[in-house]
């Protein structure tokens, strides 16, 4: 019987859903909570209390930490660590590594030539008034972090200097900037998702219209959507800037200017997948990795 590791949340949704997908097809799954992990440099090995990490068949990692941080690059080091000295890692922690963090990623996509956002990033306080003055109204979003967290929203006025005062204080010195996009079409952000480097299918998040962001946490849904061929070919041109990403998503918002990106995530969601396209994203991951590893 094969075992194979997922790393995630413990009794986490998407989690759960992978573990419980691979054992109905016979594989023994360790959970992995990357907070009780030990790397053994002298060893060469890597552990999950008892468990070895190195002598397992595979590792997918569905979730890092329940929340993006510095930290997480660490924990992906240590994934790394064990890619190099054998064990097939799902998706590639180099991709992974570099799409944690929100600067890395979005450099990459512009400088592939990928459209997106104004964006200004700086740790200098006139250039980030400058920056919201330029656009009129702007999103402050941390260099980590998912679902809209710790992001704000300034407006050009009597307090732009006060709230971007704020937002530095609250730990984000390094301020990414970006300009508040008007959507085509409705308030809907795209979540057109793909399985090693193939197009599986798009969700849209729709946002309740009491919130500037579309995220579930704040009262959007997923419903279906149908993009256009130029969109899927994008966010396929997107992912690929990210070698081996088994199982990724690509945030897309249609603007009157026409398609772009807000980033590439490092993980995937299944639960979009799931709730508006009827898909069951963890069990064709699965199939996915027991195939390659078969």
């Amino acid at each position: 019987m094969k075992r194979l590791g997922v790393v995630g949340i413990p009794k986490g949704w998407s989690t759960m859903r992978l573990v419980a997908a691979l054992e109905e097809r016979g594989v023994e799954a360790v959970l992995i909570d990357m907070a009780r992990v030990r790397l053994d440099l002298a060893a060469r090995k890597v552990f999950h209390g008892e468990v070895e990490i190195t002598a397992l068949d595979a590792v997918i990692v569905k979730k890092i930490a329940p929340s993006y941080s510095p930290d997480a690059l660490d924990r992906m080091d240590i994934l790394r660590f064990a890619r190099a000295v054998g064990v097939p890692v799902f998706s590639d922690p180099d991709s992974m590594y570099r799409l944690i963090d929100r600067l890395s990623g979005t450099t990459a996509l512009r400088l592939g030539d990928i459209p997106m956002p104004p964006t200004v990033v700086t740790e200098d306080v006139e250039e980030a008034l400058a920056a919201v003055e330029s656009y009129g109204r702007a999103v402050f979003k941390p260099l980590y972090s998912s679902k809209a967290r710790g992001m704000t929203v300034i407006e050009a006025g009597s307090t732009a200097r006060e709230e971007v005062e704020d937002f530095q204080a609250a730990g984000n010195r390094v301020m990414y900037i970006q300009r508040m996009i008007a959507h085509a079409g409705g308030h809907l952000d795209l979540g057109v998702s793909f399985l090693g480097g193939e197009y599986l299918a798009t969700y849209a998040r729709q946002g309740d219209g009491k919130s500037w962001d579309t995220t579930t946490r704040t009262g959007g849904k997923y419903v279906p959507y149908e993009p256009s061929p130029e969109i899927i070919a994008l966010a396929r041109k997107a992912q690929g800037l990210f070698p081996g990403m088994a199982f990724t998503c690509v945030d897309v918002v249609e603007t009157p200017d026409g398609a772009a990106v807000y980033e590439v995530s490092a993980f995937g969601g299944f639960r979009g997948l799931s709730e508006a396209c009827g898909i069951d994203a963890a069990g064709l991951y699965a199939d996915y990795v027991l195939e390659r590893i078969a």
